[in-house]
């Protein structure tokens, strides 16, 4: 897993996409930033992290388009699926890749947090619930991607899936508002994924909300590891 996991990291910073990405969070959070609370004067940042939200929704599948996609054109995911290393542990390390070099995107966010500390009082619990849910909710993003990538041999087709799979996530609890069975509508609530995300946004740091987003990255990436396995013995 561990070599895996350096390859492909060393794979993002010997091409641009690893650099682009972490520019792209840096610019828009950068901008989000001073638009909603330096220009306003205003110590909430909670709208840089919402802002976030949506620019990752999009950009994430930029990491993860070329995972498998480019395993699949060049047909060396054959002798990645003969090697020795357990395809749980292929997926792993090809997921972590991927989620360290957006966590080095994302990280830049609690710094603008420490700025902010150092002219007026910040609350500290709405800073970190944000910084966590966008955190979580990154996993499920590269997990998914993950997925997708491993189903196309394309990473232009990958990454528009990506995209499709994300958007559909976020908005599983409008999905919920438009069905007019009640039953059904709250048990879609539940799965809503924008939902859990709010209420770690609000300093609420919810036990079963960490369970959901980590069960929805371990129900991709077992997806995953099932595509392989059929990819192997077909």
């Amino acid at each position: 897993m561990t070599a895996i996991m350096k390859r492909e990291l060393s794979a993002y910073f010997k091409s641009p996409i690893g650099y682009v990405f972490i520019a792209v969070s840096f610019l828009f959070s950068g901008f989000f930033f001073w638009y909603f609370a330096l220009s306003v004067g205003s110590t909430d940042i909670s709208y840089v992290f919402l802002g976030m939200f949506y620019v990752y929704m999009i950009f994430v599948p930029v990491l993860t388009m070329r995972l498998m996609a480019d395993e699949n054109k060049q047909r060396t995911d054959q002798l990645l699926l003969t090697s020795p290393v357990g395809l749980m542990r292929l997926v792993a390390g090809k997921f972590l890749s991927a989620y360290i070099v957006f966590m080095l995107g994302d990280l830049v966010l609690l710094i603008y947090g420490v700025v902010m500390s150092f002219f007026a009082a910040v609350n500290w619990a709405i800073i970190f619930g944000n910084f966590v849910a966008l955190a979580l909710i990154g996993a499920i993003f590269v997990s998914a991607g993950l997925f997708v990538s491993t189903l196309t041999e394309s990473q232009m087709v990958a990454a528009i899936g990506s995209i499709a799979v994300n958007v559909a996530l976020a908005l599983i609890n409008v999905v919920a508002t438009v069905v007019p069975v009640q039953v059904i509508s709250d048990v879609i609530k539940q799965l809503s994924v924008f939902d859990r995300y709010y209420e770690f946004t609000t300093g609420i740091f919810s036990l079963s909300g960490v369970i959901f987003f980590l069960s929805a990255v371990v129900i991709f990436l077992f997806l995953t590891v099932r595509v392989l396995e059929r990819r192997r013995w077909a």
